[in-house]
């Protein structure tokens, strides 16, 4: 037993394959065991009494499925809390901002960061565009309430107007 292995070895270095590729033929083990020189086992390997084996590879590993449950997704999450974050830190700043030259009244403030903290507003563009919708509402509420005290005075300044046009 102990010459095959040293002709599996002098045949595989001949051969130029692996020591498990080489296969002895049963039925030629004398023949095999006289063998000694590298053209002895190329003589048998031409013969057919040694053959290599083909090489075996590897299977195909077929990939899991498995499951992407809310646990797995990082990417969308932090994406979006990075992005309302920002959104929030902008239009809380901008309001502060109008707060303190008093374009808003500290209830409206108030009303207004809720809806922020709320996602009501994609843009600070919404927010002064929502803003400008409020104002507007309150200015027809006030000019109701005065009813037609706003008309004398748009009426003056027409007049004004026209009189600074015909000057000219």
């Amino acid at each position: 037993m102990n010459n095959l292995t040293n002709k599996k070895l002098l045949a595989s270095k001949v051969l130029g394959v692996g020591k498990k590729r080489i296969c002895f033929d049963v039925d030629r083990l004398n023949e095999i065991k006289e063998a000694i020189t590298k053209q002895d086992i190329k003589d048998l390997f031409s013969e057919g009494f040694i053959t290599i084996r083909p090489i075996g590879g590897r299977k195909a590993v077929h990939k899991r499925n498995r499951r992407r449950g809310l646990g797995k997704i990082h990417m969308k999450v932090r994406t979006r809390k990075q992005d309302y974050v920002k959104i929030t830190r902008k239009l809380r700043k901008h309001l502060k901002g109008l707060k303190n030259i008093g374009e808003i009244s500290n209830e409206d403030f108030w009303k207004i960061r809720k809806k922020v903290r709320m996602r009501y507003f994609k843009s600070k563009a919404n927010l002064v565009e929502y803003l400008q919708n409020e104002k507007k509402i309150i200015r027809e509420k006030t000019s109701e309430k005065e009813g037609n005290k706003s008309q004398p005075v748009k009426k003056e300044r027409a007049k004004k107007i026209k009189e600074i046009k015909e000057k000219k």
